[in-house]
């Protein structure tokens, strides 16, 4: 019995420190975060800390592993079969849970959002990415059967590099201001997205970007 309590003890203080890694992360960015500012923000002593994580990057890469699964579970959102003129429906759907994911997780930008990740936070996240970005592509292959393999792949990649460079901005928003900015991205992504799959070249004609692709 006191072993269990010992365990759950430091399970709790586990989550109490990442939960203070993720609100420094998201304050000051991965780069600018110390252990002294985290275990301040724990409300522990650094030696404390010390106990757990070694390091910075051993607590990045706890709570990328935390983010991953959660991730994972999120993918549930997209689980849905579509087809072609369900566009409207399917951005109504996933954008609202998404906004949510990220105010729920504000380490999530510092570690997932930014394009110049450290190596180590890269491969950590990496099948998390993965696997959403072969659920998103599947999902445009339903809306769009028309398109080729190459323009679906280029679609997806195109439509989360969207979502994320807008979406720290609708996190930073007041929460008045949120919905409507909330509203403009899935403008963006429909006006993309019914655009991209109306593209046609004419027979024998060589679309640049298929070509460089």
């Amino acid at each position: 019995m006191a072993e269990v309590r010992r365990q759950e003890r430091g399970r709790r203080r586990i989550e109490q420190i990442l939960q203070a890694a993720a609100r420094v992360f998201a304050e000051r960015g991965y780069e600018n975060a110390t252990t002294n500012a985290i275990a301040a923000a724990a409300g522990i002593s650094p030696g404390s800390l010390y106990q757990y994580f070694r390091n910075k990057d051993e607590l990045a890469a706890a709570l990328a592993e935390l983010y991953r699964e959660r991730l994972i579970a999120f993918r549930a959102t997209f689980d849905t079969d579509v087809g072609p003129a369900d566009l409207d429906a399917l951005l109504d759907r996933i954008l609202g849970p998404l906004v949510e994911f990220n105010l729920a997780n504000p380490g999530f930008k510092a570690l997932f959002a930014r394009t110049d990740m450290p190596t180590a936070m890269r491969e950590a996240v990496a099948p998390a990415h993965q696997a959403i970005h072969q659920q998103v592509e599947a999902l445009v292959g339903a809306l769009f059967p028309d398109i080729t393999a190459k323009q679906r792949t280029r679609t997806a990649a195109v439509a989360i590099q969207t979502l994320r460079g807008m979406m720290p901005m609708i996190i930073d928003a007041p929460d008045d201001e949120r919905p409507a900015l909330v509203a403009e991205l899935r403008l963006v992504l429909r006006s993309y997205l019914l655009a991209r799959a109306g593209r046609t070249e004419a027979p024998g004609q060589v679309n640049p970007a298929e070509d460089a692709g």
